[in-house]
């Protein structure tokens, strides 16, 4: 239902919003979420644009959450990397429907807008409520002790 690119962006979020005062590398985030570093490279860039994190330079440097997990949704990541795309004229181009969608597509688009809304609601901080949502028993004992 999502892309990869979204994917890679939520498992970033939610891994700095795990400890979200401190600043994480491309590399420490890679290696905690599985995202190839090239990749994630790209993704943190796109989402340092929509200003949910930024980046600092030099020692202790890094990227980190721009404001609490509390304060950022699920919504807000996905868009800042693969917006969500609404239907809102008919994907086969057929005159009859006109600006009408067609039964099919109006249930499509309504279920979106349920996904948006449900997203919109939910921040990183609700999904640190539970079992954590990377694998940390594979991380190096350093940065174990940081989150």
């Amino acid at each position: 239902m999502f892309s990869q690119t979204a994917e890679y962006a939520l498992r970033a979020m939610v891994f700095m919003s795990m400890n979200y005062e401190q600043a994480f590398t491309t590399h420490q985030i890679s290696e905690a979420t599985k995202v190839p570093a090239p990749y994630l490279s790209k993704v943190l860039q796109a989402l340092a644009k929509a200003e949910l994190v930024h980046s600092q330079r030099g020692i202790g440097g890094g990227f980190a959450l721009s404001r609490g997990p509390e304060e950022i949704s699920i919504l807000q990541v996905i868009n800042a990397v693969d917006p969500i795309c609404r239907i809102t004229s008919c994907p086969l181009k057929l005159e009859a429907h006109g600006k009408h969608l067609c039964a099919l597509h109006k249930k499509i688009d309504d279920a979106t807008a349920n996904i948006e809304k449900t997203f919109a609601k939910t921040s990183m901080s609700d999904l640190l409520v539970s079992v954590p949502l990377c694998d940390v028993s594979g991380l190096s004992h350093s940065l174990l002790k940081t989150i």
